[in-house]
């Protein structure tokens, strides 16, 4: 076992340390989230139709972005246990499975691509070609282009690892700051509309699996990392465990946003566009939790392998307190100004009589949503990967769809947004007493080790 030096991560007051690590974690998502809302905003004035394609796009790149986030989800955890171990060896051989597993799933993303693109927008589009063209268009490019953005999952999850979060906000601004400068030359500049867009997002997230190396190599030293084609399959393993409930969860999550757009396409395609629009918005506006929640999970996981179980509870009440803070006045914003937001996307009179209420809907149900965030961040961090993705199935998945399918007998549109705040209203007992189970023997666990 070679001697490493103690991380902030297992000494550090805990109020402190969490905005150290979430703050950092908040801009870059901030920064991600623009781009994704800025993509739309300049696609709305391209044509409703391209707005419209995005949306349909949207369950397919949370599909890819799956593959991404559990092998994000799981190598965060294993390395920052291993770190918390102080067993560099191991250390080092999960890095490097995690290389190997982003370039695996690139290569299926690819062939899923070649394989499903225009079956899907054909079935997808109602028998609008217009629609069906600028959704080809753009989510084949980045399909295809798409190992830059599997390596930014890895190389920016190292430096979080790690407890180098401020790291991470320069890999994910070189991504997004180069996909913002690039999207108006490309949609507008040379007139290449959704497949400018597709152009803009792929060469900015090879931009920041570019820095991601180079920050890593330069100043990440706690986490040695080499590409081979006989990764550890021990780290293979562990990665896949705690990672894949992550990429079924999104894998069902997308399969869900599918439905929900085919419900939401029998009122209308403006409805599809509006609920596009709001997922766009629910990932600006939550930067704060989920940068908070991302920064819990790696605390988490290095405390429970240090055997410090007040340091997790004391992250668990912290990351909560600080999730709603950062909340509260996008909330404000959107039950206050929704028709100003809307407005930003070149809404129609028509978008907006569908938009309003739904606006006004989804934020409430982000809020109800936040105390389930955070115990299924801090489940993953503790290697509890079944309750965690029990928690976000079930919310993010199978009650809003069972709902909406409900509601879509009666007509009223205003129900299937009512949908979503009903499912997270009905997940908060069960996100508590999955909680108070697993932590009573986790922390019998450790406590035991301890005498």
């Amino acid at each position: 076992m070679i001697q490493m030096k103690e991380n902030s991560m297992g000494t550090e007051r805990m109020n402190v340390l969490l905005l150290k690590t979430g703050i950092p974690l908040m801009l870059s998502l901030l920064i991600n989230s623009l781009y994704n809302f800025v993509d739309s905003v300049f696609v709305s004035r391209v044509a409703e139709d391209a707005l419209t394609a995005l949306s349909l796009a949207a369950p397919v790149q949370v599909l890819v972005s799956a593959l991404g986030l559990g092998n994000a989800v799981g190598l965060n955890a294993a390395i920052s246990k291993a770190l918390g171990e102080r067993n560099r060896e191991q250390v080092r051989k999960t890095a490097s499975a995690a290389i190997f597993l982003a370039v695996c799933a690139w290569i299926l993303i690819s062939i899923a691509c070649l394989l499903g693109v225009r079956w899907y927008f054909n079935w997808q589009s109602g028998g609008n070609e217009a629609i069906a063209a600028f959704g080809r268009d753009y989510l084949s490019i980045c399909m295809l282009f798409s190992l830059g953005q599997m390596g930014q999952w890895v190389f920016d999850r190292f430096v979080i690892a790690s407890g180098k979060s401020h790291l991470f906000l320069f890999t994910l601004s070189a991504a997004s700051l180069t996909n913002l400068i690039l999207d108006p030359v490309f949609i507008f500049g040379f007139g290449l509309g959704t497949k400018g867009a597709a152009i803009a997002t792929v060469i900015g997230q090879f931009m920041g699996l570019f820095a991601g190396i180079f920050i890593n190599h330069r100043w990440n030293h706690e986490i040695p990392f080499s590409f081979t084609l006989r990764p550890d399959m021990r780290s293979i393993r562990t990665i896949l465990r705690v990672g894949f409930p992550s990429t079924l969860v999104q894998v069902l999550t997308s399969f869900i946003t599918v439905v929900m757009n085919s419900i939401l396409l029998g009122f209308s395609s403006t409805a599809v566009a509006v609920y596009g629009i709001c997922s766009r918005m629910m990932g600006l506006c939550t930067v704060g939790v989920h940068g908070i929640d991302n920064g819990l999970i790696p605390i988490v996981a290095f405390n429970y392998g240090a055997g410090k179980p007040e340091r997790i509870q004391s992250s668990v009440r912290w990351s909560m307190l600080y999730s709603f803070l950062f909340y509260i006045l996008f909330l404000a914003a959107l039950e206050f100004f929704p028709d100003k937001v809307l407005q930003l996307f070149n809404a129609s009179d028509h978008m907006l009589v569908i938009g309003i209420p739904a606006v006004r809907f989804l934020a409430v149900s982000w809020l109800i949503s936040i105390p389930s965030l955070v115990l299924s961040a801090a489940m993953q961090g503790l290697s509890l990967p079944t309750p965690s993705m029990l928690l976000t199935m079930l919310r993010q998945a199978v009650l809003p769809v069972l709902l909406a399918l409900l509601f879509r007998l009666t007509g009223n549109l205003l129900l299937i947004w009512l949908s979503f705040v009903l499912a997270e209203a009905l997940c908060l007992p069960l996100a508590a007493v999955l909680w108070k189970n697993n932590w009573t023997r986790i922390r019998s666990q450790i406590t035991g080790q301890k005498q």
